[in-house]
């Protein structure tokens, strides 16, 4: 999963060879993406974005990196106050602080990248754009894990064919929904 980009590489080596960031290798993220390779992923698409539209790609791609830097498992049950997707952006900063020096910027676009979760809005249009981006990489990362799964279980591999029938048997417009199905999940 290394980019090979050396720009994007300059800017994010010395967090990506800290033992602390590397540690996030250990937990999962959504489904089976680690924490890690879910934030370099994000900080990859936010670099590049950035640098597209002429933005400070230096300060999201870092930011990006460190989003989710809370190193534990959110699954499990622990003495942590409050629901996880409204605390963790506090404790990816504060953990980040605590290891880099990070501007003001890359602090609240780690903060708020949970935006509308976090009642704060971003300040800034690198913070707005990595919502977005973690949204995505969520989202396909998870539609990656249901597609592996989907191929690999006889039971949930034609688990659409059911769902079509039940469409089917609801409304008139069943067929043109059955049909999308079926043709999406042509594997």
């Amino acid at each position: 999963m290394i980019d090979n980009n050396l720009e994007f590489q300059d800017i994010i080596k010395d967090l990506i060879n800290n033992d602390k960031v590397q540690e996030m290798k250990k937990f999962r993220q959504h489904c089976d993406t680690s924490c890690y390779d879910h934030c370099y992923t994000a900080s990859r698409c936010s670099y590049k974005i950035c640098k597209k539209l002429g933005w400070d790609y230096k300060s999201a791609a870092r930011a990006a990196m460190l989003h989710d830097l809370f190193l534990y498992d959110w699954r499990e049950k622990s003495d942590r106050k409050g629901f996880h997707a409204f605390t963790h952006p506090t404790t990816a900063k504060e953990n980040a602080s605590k290891l880099f020096q990070l501007s003001e910027k890359e602090k609240n676009i780690i903060e708020t990248h949970m935006w509308p979760l976090t009642v704060q809005f971003p300040k800034y249009k690198e913070g707005l754009l990595l919502t977005f981006i973690d949204k995505y990489c969520a989202i396909t990362e998870s539609g990656k894990y249901v597609k592996k799964n989907l191929k690999s279980n006889a039971y949930f591999k034609y688990a659409y064919l059911l769902l079509g029938f039940i469409i089917l048997s609801l409304n008139k417009w069943g067929k043109v929904v059955i049909v999308s199905i079926i043709r999406s999940s042509m594997f």
